[in-house]
């Protein structure tokens, strides 16, 4: 969707009519770039009532989900980040942005969307690495420190909540247990059918592993899925907002740390770059998590190996949808030749 075919008077009239605002006017004054699910639009509106305010609408895209289906049911992946949202903001304190409200009807933009209010803070960049170029560079060493302890105390924090309260039971399949097992067959079937029956080795070898070496889950709850220093909007070193749930599942907390440390190694190993001072090595944000939970530490390597299977996955999906769009010529090999692979190769090298 583009500026010029967005219907700004339609996106005004549906936020006044959730917020009981009159003669409301909006203005587009930001797209960030990035992310392979949702379209991000942000908004300034203005009316007599209640003077300026800032929204971000979120909408959905005509393109396939980049994460394997965790639900029976057939939604689109902004009303799967709606329906999570929602559920937090009420049943828990973790910092959410207040929504407005989501919207099915295609009617009204073209696509369902929803609307949230804005929430003020930070980013960290990935490309290049945030520890390279942007605020994080900016901080104290012990901000630093700070920061990647919060984050993953928020972390700690959305595994702590009682899934039975936040009535996502439909997050998991009818019939089905569970937990990494069951995370582990979902992944490995939505890989293998967008390998098309082209071989990725590394990502073949990493299976076998996984399914030899997952230790049995203590607990299983509600996982983020996608955690990380990017999907967090930031005051200084506070955690001012957890954002991205479209990869929501029900899980062991380890599904979720496997994950953020994996992303850690992108920013600093994988991209060949030192740590700043202050930015804890993997074993200490490893140790920040556990004492945040609450719980004795366990071994994390089968999981970080998950989550760089998982993210293989991920970028193989995409570069089939840029393949499906005619932009990437026919003979590539980006979708076995990339980062993520190289990832992959990493974690497995070190086992040796």
């Amino acid at each position: 969707m583009t500026e010029s075919v967005l219907d700004t008077e339609a996106l005004g009239n549906w936020i006044a009519s959730r917020t009981g605002t009159s003669d409301l006017r909006i203005e587009i004054d930001g797209r960030p770039s990035g992310g392979f699910s949702a379209e991000t639009i942000l908004l300034t509106a203005e009316s007599s009532s209640n003077g300026k305010q800032r929204f971000v609408v979120r909408l959905e895209t005509p393109e396939p989900a980049v994460y394997p289906a965790q639900s029976d049911l057939a939604m689109p992946e902004i009303e799967i980040q709606f329906r999570i949202m929602d559920s937090i903001s009420r049943n828990s304190n973790l910092p959410i942005a207040a929504l407005v409200g989501y919207e099915s009807n295609p009617e009204v933009l073209g696509t369902p969307f929803f609307v949230m209010h804005h929430v003020d803070g930070v980013v960290p960049i990935e490309s290049p690495p945030y520890s390279v170029e942007g605020f994080f560079t900016e901080l104290a060493p012990g901000e630093r420190t700070d920061l990647v302890s919060n984050g993953l105390f928020e972390m700690a924090r959305v595994h702590q909540l009682n899934t039975s309260t936040l009535g996502l039971d439909w997050l998991v399949p009818s019939g089905v247990t569970p937990g990494s097992r069951h995370l582990l067959r979902l992944w490995k079937e939505f890989g293998e059918a967008e390998l098309r029956g082209r071989a990725h080795p590394l990502l073949e070898n990493a299976w076998s592993l996984i399914e030899n070496e997952l230790p049995p889950d203590k607990s299983v709850g509600l996982c983020w899925g996608d955690p990380r220093p990017g999907n967090i909007i930031w005051q200084g070193s506070q955690v001012a907002c957890l954002t991205d749930f479209e990869a929501a599942c029900i899980g062991p907390p380890e599904f979720d740390l496997g994950w953020w440390l994996m992303f850690d190694r992108t920013m600093h190993e994988l991209a060949g770059l030192n740590r700043l001072d202050g930015d804890p090595t993997r074993d200490e944000q490893r140790a920040m998590y556990f004492q945040h939970a609450g719980r004795p530490a366990i071994d994390t390597a089968a999981h970080e190996l998950f989550a760089a299977a998982r993210y293989c996955v991920i970028v193989v999906r995409v570069m089939n949808r840029l393949d499906q769009r005619g932009l990437l010529p026919s003979d590539s090999t980006v979708w076995r030749d990339n980062p993520a692979t190289e990832c992959l190769r990493m974690v497995l090298d070190e086992r040796v």
